[in-house]
């Protein structure tokens, strides 16, 4: 573990001289790119590239009939600046998916090495898969977990092989592609991405992570997320993404899927730390049986505009969701996120804890959802919201939705607002502590909810993300 200790003191110290160690690229020579735009030829090109089965070839032809039909959202933050058809779809590094790390391109290994991964499998993974640009270049999981079962592969591989009728009979099912326009968009272009299944009554005692990097400039990266945990089951999913900075507009659109068995706990972690160039309109769902539970932990950071919501959806008595987040909007950023919850069986509960920061101008928007339907008698819900200003420029909103169909149910939300107290400014600076500092130890303590739900090399990541957007290190 003093290895990652010391790589964590590194770049803590990358912070403090005000250099992002996530703002690098690649040369994109060795890669192949297809033509910007979205239209059945370049959906078909793509369905070649990927291989797909028939089925998945019409699906996403389907898929971009709905897009082309659905409305742009005009409830949330501005995306008039990104134009779909100056975005290239998919790009391909010049690599195939290995099992080694030994031989995956100097490049690219750099890339991820820079990053700590595959760094820390070395030291605490049951599994690693890495996604550069629209591919996987890596994946492995380690003897004890396949032994016992557990698969981690590339949804791709497993589409074509022993696992196709589970991938067909769950792909995009928790997430139709009528949901929404971004939803749509997805289902046409989708590429990249991991299969997770964990046998009934299998505990997996070490996290499998994927990590998404996205190189490419103009481009979108619309990887899938595909987990289903079995009975009685346990699982720790941890995600990880990042991009460097460009002059012109990114996109992720990605999907995330996960269904939770009864009596089975899945947790799913992630910090996202994406290119303020970044239009990131994610979406994850999860589907919870009798006895299961949810648990997301979320770490938003960069990108320009987001909309992100992960939801639950508590399918079986006694089914429950915990979602602890936190936002980071700094200047130029409008962060639009928070959580749903669909509660439709009796004594389920949740339970949705954020935390925002904005600074410099930036705008964060907690949005949320619960939904307690007519049969679900006896359940209980709580929303508890609590926002940081560093500044006075700086806007937070919050905006909470709730739709009670039962008499039978305990609901409650609260929401904080505030500013940096001037006080405790002065106190931390007359102990010698330079301003500038100061402020960022009282954002970090007022992340601290969020950081000790994670693993102690992750919540040192956060921590580090906190000090770079504070220092204008981002």
């Amino acid at each position: 573990m003093s290895e990652g200790r010391d790589s964590i003191r590194e770049k803590l110290r990358d912070a403090d001289s005000g250099q992002s160690i996530y703002d690098f690229r690649n040369d994109e020579k060795d890669s192949f790119r297809m033509e910007e735009g979205l239209t059945p030829e370049i959906v078909s090109r793509i369905s070649d590239e990927k291989k797909d089965p028939q089925w998945m070839r019409e699906f996403r032809l389907k898929c971009l009939d709905i897009y082309n039909r659905i409305p742009v959202p005009d409830w949330g933050p501005s995306i008039e600046g990104l134009d779909i058809g100056r975005i290239a779809t998919y790009v391909r590094p010049n690599t195939k998916m290995q099992g080694d790390w030994k031989d995956v391109p100097k490049d690219i290994k750099d890339t991820f090495e820079k990053l700590g991964i595959p760094e820390a499998e070395r030291r605490s993974l049951a599994g690693v898969g890495a996604q550069y640009d629209s591919e996987l270049v890596y994946h492995n999981v380690k003897d004890e977990a396949a032994r016992q079962g557990v698969v981690y592969t590339d949804i791709e591989s497993a589409m074509r092989g022993e696992y196709a009728d589970m991938i067909r009979e769950h792909f995009m099912k928790l997430v139709p592609p009528g949901d929404h326009k971004f939803a749509a968009l997805h289902g046409a272009v989708w590429s990249g991405g991991s299969f997770v299944y964990v046998p009934p009554g299998v505990h997996l005692d070490f996290p499998l992570q994927s990590y998404f990097r996205l190189n490419a400039k103009g481009a979108g990266q619309f990887e899938h997320t595909l987990i289903i945990v079995g009975e009685g089951a346990y699982l720790h999913f941890i995600e990880g993404c990042s991009a460097p900075k460009y002059n012109v507009a990114n996109l992720h659109a990605g999907c995330v899927e996960l269904y939770v068995g009864k009596n089975a706990t899945l947790r799913y972690s992630t910090i996202e730390n994406w290119s303020k160039n970044m239009y990131n309109l994610n979406t994850k769902r999860a589907r919870v049986e009798e006895g299961g539970k949810i648990e997301w932990v979320s770490g938003s950071f960069g990108s320009h505009t987001s909309y992100l919501y992960p939801m639950s959806i508590l399918n079986g008595r006694g089914a429950s969701c915990e979602f602890t987040g936190i936002t980071f909007a700094g200047k130029g950023q409008e962060l639009d996120t928070g959580a749903k919850v669909v509660h439709n069986a009796p004594c389920t509960s949740s339970h949705i804890s954020t935390k925002s920061i904005s600074k410099d101008g930036g705008v964060s928007v907690f949005r949320s959802a619960v939904v307690i339907n007519p049969q679900a008698k006896g359940s209980k819900a709580s929303v508890s919201c609590q926002s940081l200003m560093v500044d006075g420029i700086s806007r937070s909103d919050t905006i909470p939705a709730m739709d009670i169909r039962t008499n039978d149910a305990d609901v409650g939300h609260e929401a904080r607002i505030g500013k940096i107290s001037d006080d405790a400014v002065f106190y931390l600076m007359s102990r010698g502590i330079s301003e500038e500092d100061a402020r960022a130890m009282i954002v970090t303590g007022f992340a601290g909810d969020v950081s000790k739900e994670l693993p102690l090399e992750y919540a040192a990541e956060m921590n580090n993300l906190i000090n770079l957007e504070m220092k204008g290190g981002i």
